[in-house]
């Protein structure tokens, strides 16, 4: 599961975002955005951990790291308004992947 989410997460481009739900329905796992925050928080990878958002693109790290995180983001040229990531302007819409059907 872990390693799915990680995967997910890899995808998301410079200058896109995703939510914490957006990327658990993406890997498969409808409604578990906790399990994506636990998949950001043990991995040591390199992975893209400042692309992944709260619901309506909110930064949903505490002190300094939420710090780093906007910082991040601002380098790959993301816009905010006020506290929040323009949605509408780098949301990333992770490909519909549809899985073909076996007949019994």
């Amino acid at each position: 599961m872990l390693q799915q989410i990680r995967r997910t997460i890899w995808r998301i481009p410079k200058g896109k975002v995703s939510t914490y739900g957006d990327v658990a329905r993406a890997a498969g796992f409808a409604g578990g955005a906790r399990q994506v925050a636990w998949a950001l928080h043990n991995s040591k990878d390199g992975i893209p951990w400042h692309r992944v958002l709260g619901a309506g693109g909110t930064i949903r790290l505490p002190g300094s790291a939420g710090l780093e995180q906007r910082a991040r983001l601002e380098a790959e040229r993301v816009t905010f308004r006020g506290r929040r990531v323009d949605m509408g302007l780098h949301s990333f819409d992770f490909p519909v992947v549809r899985q073909s059907r076996r007949r019994l």
